[in-house]
């Protein structure tokens, strides 16, 4: 191929550039021709004769490559089969592993997203919880302490309730460690609570805002301080109310019992148990006065039925994991509006003062034995009681009424009605003849004398406005 004017240059691909007359290199495969300023010219290689030598090398060449690639032996062909078997394989082996990493991996990140995600509901519940911390626990353990030697610390539940502020204040008097625990629910008066709250307080008594369900603050309780007892008077009391709200009484009475006794089973040491039945679990007992032994299979309420199905809980609690346990059966009332029994028949209340229950309830606790399970396992026999806490005497309900009537020097607006069928019992008797011989347990305040105390005090809290027709007003915070 030739240009029309100036030199030729060539360049042979891959190698280094040189010039090429016509006819040399004739074995090159292909030259590159380009004049300066014009377009590229470039040459194929030469046309070879069948029958020249280089035709022929080039023929042999191509068969030894046809032999390579398309093996004419069955042996041959089998074990390059083999190989392409074998390389499939791997390629599949790896594939496979890497999916499976890859499923591990997700399957992890799932797993650390989930524990986080449990972990920041926990730690919110914590936080956002009324209890814990370092200034928690150290008020827990400054109320726990026992100020006197020999004595015991007390986890009273339901402190902020009536009998429970008069038995944690009595324990605190006489330098025992005692830690409250309340729910302040509205069943009653949630101010008198705040004002029981702050008499407490004011004995170094420490109050803990919780429930007895709550089994993350028990066992955080019983983490640290190993009380030596537990005194449970938190309850959903009240007979007529359970017609209305029964989920309640359940929840409180026997999953709040079972809650506390897990958390008492598991501690360690074991505290003993001394909790509040109740004397309505005499249900239709027709029988008078009331004894420990009388039946009790007949409960008038659910109110009753829980306190029942409790003293059967707590006996179980006893036999299997070796648990001190003491029930005691109170003898109170208190009546709001005057009923009467079937055919005009006055309703009688065994009325307990106060002081007396707080004593029996004192009692029980210095006579309780330590449990004697361990780790959740029973060692060996543990003690189980069971008392009436009564005043012997049962008052009719107008009997009741007068006596408020002479200390309040007011004539009460009596609403007589029959009393419906909705558990409720006629009367309550209590023969306390078990506790004064095991318990020393002796009632010294009458009803009149416990009434004129009632009276002085409720004047005191609630005030007296003569102009509301006798009507109290809330004047005092003491107690």
């Amino acid at each position: 191929m030739a240009s029309r004017a100036g030199p030729i240059r060539s360049w042979r691909i891959g190698k280094k550039a040189e010039a090429a007359a016509p006819g040399q290199n004739r074995s090159a495969p292909f030259t590159v021709a380009r004049k300066p300023g014009h377009r590229t010219a470039i040459a194929g290689p030469p046309r070879l004769s069948p029958d020249s030598a280089d035709f022929k090398k080039a023929a042999k060449k191509m068969r030894l490559m046809e032999d390579e690639l398309f093996p004419s032996t069955p042996g041959k062909f089998k074990i390059e089969r083999a190989h392409t078997i074998n390389r499939q394989f791997h390629r599949c082996f790896a594939s496979t592993s890497t999916m499976f990493l890859w499923a591990l991996f997700l399957i992890a990140l799932t797993a650390s997203y989930l524990s986080f995600q449990s972990f920041v509901d926990t730690s919110s519940r914590y936080f956002n919880a009324s209890w814990g911390g370092m200034h928690w626990e150290k008020q827990i353990r400054a109320s726990a302490t026992p100020r006197r030697p020999g004595g015991v610390s007390v986890l009273v539940t339901g402190a902020a309730g009536f009998v429970g502020t008069h038995v944690s204040l009595a324990l605190r008097k006489r330098g025992d460690g005692v830690v409250g625990l309340d729910n302040f629910n509205s069943y009653y008066d949630p101010s008198l609570k705040k004002a029981r709250n702050a008499l407490l307080t004011s004995h170094g008594v420490f109050v803990v805002e919780g429930d007895i369900n709550d089994a993350r603050l028990l066992a955080k309780l019983f983490d640290v301080v190993p009380f030596t007892h537990v005194m449970h008077l938190a309850a959903q009391a009240g007979v007529r109310y359970a017609i209305e709200n029964p989920a309640s009484y359940v929840h409180s009475n026997i999953a709040g019992l079972v809650t506390l006794l897990e958390a008492c089973k598991s501690a360690d040491p074991q505290p003993a148990i001394v909790w509040a039945s109740s004397s309505s679990v005499y249900g239709l007992n027709e029988k008078a006065p009331f004894s420990e032994a009388d039946r009790t299979d007949r409960p008038a309420s659910l109110y009753a039925a829980t306190k029942k199905a409790g003293e059967g809980i707590t006996h179980t609690y006893n036999h299997i994991y070796g648990l001190s346990i003491t029930g005691l059966r109170f003898f109170t009332g208190k009546p709001i509006t005057v009923y009467s029994g079937k055919n005009h028949v006055d309703l009688a209340r065994d009325f307990t003062y106060i002081d007396d229950i707080v004593k029996g309830c004192v009692a029980s606790l210095d006579t309780a034995h330590k449990s004697t399970g361990s780790g959740g396992r029973k060692r060996g026999p543990a003690q189980y009681r069971i008392f009436n806490l009564g005043n012997t005497s049962p008052v009719t309900v107008p009997a009741l009424v007068g006596i408020l009537e002479r200390h309040l020097k007011v004539k009460a607006k009596r609403h007589m009605v029959e009393m419906p069928g909705n558990g409720d019992v006629p009367f309550t008797h209590a023969n306390i003849s078990s506790a004064r011989t095991e318990l020393g347990y002796n009632p010294t305040t009458n009803l009149e004398a416990g009434l004129k105390k009632f009276v002085k005090w409720y004047l005191s809290y609630y005030g007296y406005n003569p102009r509301s027709g006798g009507g109290a007003t809330k004047a005092s915070k003491s107690l």
